[in-house]
């Protein structure tokens, strides 16, 4: 029986084997390095201040922000990602290039970005723009990276899981490319242009800083790949695992009685 650390060794081994695994892994660290100094600038609260005031947002209960923006966007959202698991056994498009095991990694990297978004918000004690003290609130600002200092305000508001609607998306992309390079590629560009509008909208409502949305477009990228990249390599050890029982019972059964 083969160990789970020997398992584990020859996944990690493979993982770098991959032909995109150095060029994903690499634009997750540079956008890291360059989103960890945007941090350091402090112009989250420079472009927050044109949308708000000390009396709020003017936006924050717009009808188009509001009703369109966010809820529409949000339905709108939910039903992609119904047709996605739906194409998993009738595809559409350019997932019928796709084998349904390919389909279903497609949709559990989607999957896999929502939920990494939902989990760290649930934990974050980082608060919206309009609860904070600057715009009428009563929070004070703290970093989003001083995890365990509360700020009095609600909390749950990092990363921005609004941005997250177009972003997660980004994750059909991993599974379209091998098949359709150039589908893929706009797969990625509209899911990135809807997070960064859904993100902007949210940061005019006073819901979210750009910072917000920038680590949510990192996250659901690096999520997406990273579920990929370990989708696939179990699948192949699952196929190699049954080829070799098969070839096992196969040459079991030649041998003489």
């Amino acid at each position: 029986m083969i160990s789970p650390m020997f398992r584990l060794r020859t996944l990690f081994s493979s993982a770098r084997t991959s032909p995109y695994f150095l060029a994903d892994a690499l634009i997750s660290l540079v956008l890291m390095l360059a989103f960890l100094a945007w941090d350091s600038t402090g112009w989250d609260m420079h472009l927050a201040l044109p949308w708000g005031s000390s009396s709020g947002f003017a936006l924050r209960d717009n009808w188009w922000m509001a009703t369109v923006m966010h809820q529409g966007a949000r339905n709108l959202g939910w039903l992609f990602f119904l047709a996605l698991l739906i194409g998993v056994w009738k595809p559409w498009g350019a997932f019928k290039l796709l084998p349904r095991a390919d389909r279903w990694g497609v949709f559990l990297g989607i999957l896999c970005t929502l939920l990494s978004v939902s989990l760290i918000k649930g934990f974050s004690q980082t608060s919206c723009p309009w609860d904070l003290q600057t715009f009428g609130g009563t929070a004070k600002y703290v970093s989003h990276w001083n995890l365990w200092l509360k700020d009095a305000g609600g909390g749950h508001c990092f990363p921005a899981g609004h941005a997250a609607t177009g972003f997660a998306f980004m994750a059909v992309y991993f599974g379209l490319r091998p098949a359709d390079p150039a589908a893929a590629r706009k797969y990625l560009l509209i899911a990135f242009l809807a997070g960064l509008i859904l993100g902007l909208s949210q940061q005019m409502r006073g819901a979210h800083f750009m910072s917000h949305t920038l680590w949510t477009a990192w996250l659901c990228w690096t999520v997406g790949w990273i579920s990929h990249l370990v989708y696939h390599l179990l699948l192949s050890q699952q196929k190699a695992s049954a080829l070799m029982r098969r070839s096992l019972q196969g040459a079991k059964s030649k041998l003489p009685n």
